[in-house]
């Protein structure tokens, strides 16, 4: 039996989904001759692990306590401190310290696959120490890859140790498929996907002649958007994911090269109007503009989608017209759709469409990448 020693960070919805999954499939990974040793789990302020990270695990039964006390929205610092059992709690002053101590311990030794699942930057310096102590890192996490070129460099210095399929298209093999093609040495030319399901969502609701405050709504209502709706129709998660990909291909670019297009004004931004405010007097002030570009739209053909356009070394991010009977144009609801053109996708460019939101969706593709790494353990 192969053993990977898994550290979580972030338990979150996609992190509480993750150890969902790992305990769900362990009769699965039993079968391919793998298991999956989770040695520590960790959110912004605690840190649970075993005694003896080298000959010791966290059991099933508190992995589901784990998650149970995160869907709460309680700090893991509730599990309070289990030596008797052989764990200990770490509070925030220990944490960072202790989880580059248990890097360092199964680093070099049996190894160790450190998950980001966080939203934080404030994970990139442990992470860029794991990999230089010999340890493994997946990461849903979208920061660590769209910080700077300095930190990209660092992380990105190992290929074989990193795994991020899910920062991109969720479980979708966006990153997985770009590679292949990257060293069959068939150059990129161009990749066009809306890779925000909740801006998909809302652009295809446009489609139907439907107000855009009312589409905000409807979509928060769905649990579709971040608290804030804003954090979404910012466009910012799309360029972050955008920036991804331009890196993947070689270009040396940073955020702020980013052409994006924001769906609400400066003076609507989080900093000037609370989120009440933007929803109940804000929003609706667009309504009439969206409705013009729809209808425009509409006569030439057309649907609007809200798109990431990588050409050369160009990143836009934005609303454009899209052919109706196109991949793009035909797209419904929360999906996910990229379309990469190269020397041998020319004509007929290669299309990954599916779920590209969801923690489910996203804590399996980061499942897969744990175990797509399992060459690299003992």
């Amino acid at each position: 039996m192969k053993k990977i020693p898994v550290l979580l960070m972030g338990c979150g919805g996609v992190g509480r989904h993750l150890l969902q999954h790992i305990v769900s499939c362990r009769s699965l990974h039993a079968k391919m001759g793998v298991q999956l040793r989770v040695v520590g789990v960790c959110d912004s302020k605690s840190l649970v692990a075993p005694m003896d990270v080298l000959k010791e695990e966290l059991n099933d039964e508190l992995l589901s306590e784990v998650f149970r006390i995160k869907s709460t929205g309680s700090s893991l610092s509730k599990l309070g401190s289990l030596e008797k059992g052989g764990y200990r709690v770490f509070n925030d002053s220990e944490l960072s310290r202790e989880t580059e101590e248990i890097a360092k311990l199964l680093g070099k030794s049996a190894g160790l696959a450190v998950v980001d699942c966080s939203a934080s930057m404030e994970t990139i310096e442990i992470l860029i120490k794991a990999v230089d102590l010999g340890c493994c890192v997946v990461l849903a996490n979208k920061k660590p890859l769209t910080s700077t070129l300095e930190h990209y460099d660092k992380l990105a210095l190992h290929p074989r140790f990193i795994r991020h399929e899910s920062t991109v298209g969720a479980g979708l093999p966006v990153i997985a498929s770009l590679n292949r093609i990257i060293s069959s040495g068939d150059p990129v030319h161009r990749i066009v996907g809306s890779l925000s399901g909740t801006l998909g969502y809302v652009m295809s609701e446009l489609e139907d002649g439907k107000p855009l405050s009312q589409v905000v709504q409807a979509a928060k209502t769905l649990g579709y958007t971040e608290p804030d709706p804003r954090d979404d129709l910012s466009g910012m998660d799309v360029a972050r994911k955008g920036l991804i990909l331009a890196r993947l291909l070689g270009n040396r670019i940073i955020m702020d090269s980013i052409k994006i297009e924001s769906l609400y004004p400066e003076e609507m931004g989080p900093g000037l109007m609370s989120v009440d405010d933007f929803l109940h007097n804000g929003i609706g002030k667009l309504d009439q503009n969206i409705e013009e570009r729809v209808k425009r739209a509409s006569s030439n053909g057309c649907v609007l989608r809200y798109v990431c356009v990588i050409e050369g070394s160009s990143v836009q991010v934005g609303i454009r017209e899209v052919p109706k009977d196109s991949p793009l144009g035909r797209l419904r609801g929360s999906d996910n759709i990229v379309e990469i053109y190269s020397r041998c996708y020319k004509e007929q460019p290669l299309v990954i469409q599916g779920a590209g939101a969801g923690n489910d969706t996203t804590a399996a593709g980061v499942l897969a990448d744990i175990i797509d790494l399992q060459d690299l353990f003992h």
